[in-house]
């Protein structure tokens, strides 16, 4: 199978554009976090533009978009959002747009997540989300520190979202930059994440479910403690090979635009089952969720990274529980034990 190639040896600089193909620029917007950033996309519709995905909602980002809009976007206006999925990076400017005059577009379930968790605007920690934290294994000094802190809210990074959006679905044609794109649904990093697929010229725009290098978090939080975005993750890359070319460029929401789709929707399949396969060697010995940081990981989690690594272990036990292959032992007042079961 031919490997991954990646045609753009750099990245846009911020406040500039990269054409990746007739009518399509690609634009980078910072993030305030380890993976410092977001890849947008404009799809030039003659009389404005199409804009897929915003970056967060920020002082510095709204700068940046002022710039681009009197720039390489040459003065006309944003007509139309289009958002693969609801997390803030992504959505984050929607609203601001919105105000400006644009429509948004984006699956229902991004539109409704996104404005229920902006509107949900917490001082401290909800009681299940620390219960939830205390299952996982979160060590006690860190819990006692975390429960009297202001947790991040959605309402930090992403604009108020107007009512009124435009809904997109599986199988859908959407015409932007005087190209027809298919709409094609993945979950498990996000629910109900759009992708879009033009044949004309063989092109994706990939958002988070489809990254070179990188694999995005999987994570189970205390709103669904049961669920299993393993599982649709990997449902949705063999869902995706079928439509996946050699010659297709994908424009993903990170890193850099890459050849060799069938060879990397293999790879992030692999990388998961090789992950599961160590896990369930590791619960020879029950372990709690964090137990499971150095097996999952194969380095050290800092501070910064311990929320995530902590509901993508969940995640992880909770598809080999699904699956038969661990199980869950309930302490009272202690956190959640995990043993392999064959």
């Amino acid at each position: 199978m031919p490997g991954i190639v990646m045609p753009f040896a750099t990245p846009p600089e911020a406040g500039a554009t990269t054409e990746v193909a007739p009518g399509l620029l690609w634009l980078r917007l910072p993030l305030p976090m380890a993976l410092d950033h977001v890849n947008c996309f404009a799809l030039d519709d003659g009389d404005g533009w199409t804009v897929v995905d915003t970056g967060i909602a920020s002082r510095r980002s709204k700068a940046l978009w002022e710039g681009l809009l009197a720039g390489p976007l040459a003065g006309r206006p944003v007509r139309r959002v289009v958002v693969t999925h609801h997390h803030p990076d992504h959505i984050g400017l929607a609203g601001w747009f919105q105000v400006r005059g644009a429509e948004l577009v984006t699956t229902r379930t991004a539109w409704l997540f996104a404005r229920m968790l902006t509107l949900d605007v917490q001082e401290r920690p909800r009681p299940e989300t620390l219960a939830f934290w205390q299952r996982a294994g979160m060590a006690p000094d860190l819990l006692a520190r975390r429960a009297g802190e202001r947790p991040f809210n959605f309402a930090d990074m992403v604009a108020d979202l107007p009512l009124g959006f435009t809904r997109i679905a599986e199988g859908d044609v959407i015409r932007m930059g005087g190209r027809d794109w298919r709409v094609r649904i993945g979950h498990g990093h996000a629910p109900e994440q759009a992708t879009f697929w033009s044949a004309e010229d063989d092109l994706v725009l990939g958002g988070d479910q489809l990254l070179p290098g990188i694999s995005p978090n999987l994570g189970v939080y205390a709103t669904e403690p049961g669920a299993d975005p393993v599982a649709e993750w990997i449902d949705s890359c063999r869902a995706f090979l079928p439509h996946a070319g050699e010659g297709q460029l994908v424009l993903p929401g990170h890193k850099l635009p890459f050849t060799g789709l069938p060879l990397r929707l293999t790879q992030m399949v692999e990388n998961h089952e090789g992950a599961l396969a160590r896990l369930a060697d590791h619960l020879a010995v029950p372990r709690t969720a964090v137990d499971c940081f150095p097996v999952l990981y194969k380095r050290v989690i800092g501070e910064g990274e311990y929320g995530l690594a902590l509901v993508e272990a969940v995640a992880h036990l909770n598809h080999l529980e699904k699956a038969g292959g661990a199980e869950r032992l309930r302490r009272e007042g202690e956190a959640d034990l995990w043993r392999r079961t064959r």
